[in-house]
């Protein structure tokens, strides 16, 4: 069996073979470095959720924090070899991967002027959707995309909608309030106020903390709910409808590798170059450079 890059391989820097091992899982070297830092990830996130936990002993909070900061220590680390390994740095930390890194490690600097900020390390399980690339299940990474992508079309859509929906809920309420705010203990004592309980009506959610006491308001109450029923169907559909129109086309054969200059991955499986960036997507794919080039 002859592999897809039948050219010989040349002499990779240390640049480029740190970033085989630290974005890919192509390599054994590149494999084991995700587990590891999968299951850094894990344990790092169930520390936090130990650290949580009332009538800990002030030793076993001790001995957590310090867990804490080592854990924090070696992710500051990888974020730092990721932006060296890099070509263009700023392209990857301004990245979806890039930023959820970054925000990985933040809480517990930010520990250090702010009490509690530490809980929101648990931001560390979004980096667990490495777990698609790692293991190779680019079939539910490519539904993944397909999805994403249906979601971003149907933005506007759902904007517009939403914007008609926050006009209706604010008529709503704005009536509410004249029909309840009369009345006292009904809790409808502003037009804001109101206009809260009917987006709580609406998406049927029903806290309970304000109710209509009249009949003409618990009328328009049950109008009200019955609407929301339809209400959350719509964005549903939207969604739904370009799924459709999107699976109706064959899928394309996507792999995880990551471009080693923007860091992009769902490239073409053949693809030479990075459909982002244009760049080469192997150093064995780039063309050699003439010794007269180099001397001018």
């Amino acid at each position: 069996m002859s592999s897809v890059h039948t050219k010989p391989k040349r002499d990779i820097p240390l640049k480029d073979h740190l970033h085989e091992i630290i974005f890919e899982a192509e390599t054994i070297e590149g494999r084991t470095f995700d587990i590891v830092l999968l299951i850094a990830i894990v344990l790092s996130i169930a520390t936090v959720f130990i650290e949580s936990l009332p009538n800990l002993s002030p030793q076993a909070k001790h001995w957590l924090l310090v867990i804490e900061w080592i854990f924090t220590v070696f992710f500051t680390l990888e974020y730092v070899l990721r932006l060296y390994t890099v070509h263009k740095p700023l392209k990857y930390a301004t990245s979806f991967y890039g930023v959820i890194d970054l925000l990985s490690i933040l809480p517990t600097y930010l520990s250090l002027l702010f009490g509690g900020a530490q809980s929101l390390l648990v931001i560390r399980a979004l980096r667990l959707m490495r777990l698609f690339r790692i293991f190779k299940m680019v079939p539910y990474l490519a539904q993944g995309n397909m999805i994403a992508a249906s979601i971003k079309r149907s933005i506007p859509k759902i904007l517009f909608f939403m914007a008609f929906v926050m006009i209706a809920v604010s008529i709503v309420g704005a009536i509410m309030y004249i029909v309840e705010g009369g009345y006292e203990g009904t809790g409808f004592d502003s037009i804001p106020r109101s206009t809260y309980w009917a987006i709580v009506t609406v998406t049927t959610v029903g806290y309970g903390d304000i109710a209509p006491q009249t009949a003409l308001g618990q009328f328009l109450s049950v109008i009200l709910m019955l609407t929301g029923y339809a209400i959350i169907a719509v964005p549903t559909g939207i969604v739904s409808a370009d799924l459709a129109q999107t699976a109706a086309h064959p899928e394309e054969d996507y792999t995880t590798e990551a471009c080693r200059y923007c860091s992009l991955q769902g490239h073409d499986a053949d693809a030479i170059r990075c459909k982002y960036c244009g760049e080469y997507l192997h150093l064995e794919d780039e063309p050699k450079k003439d010794s007269s080039e180099n001397e001018e």
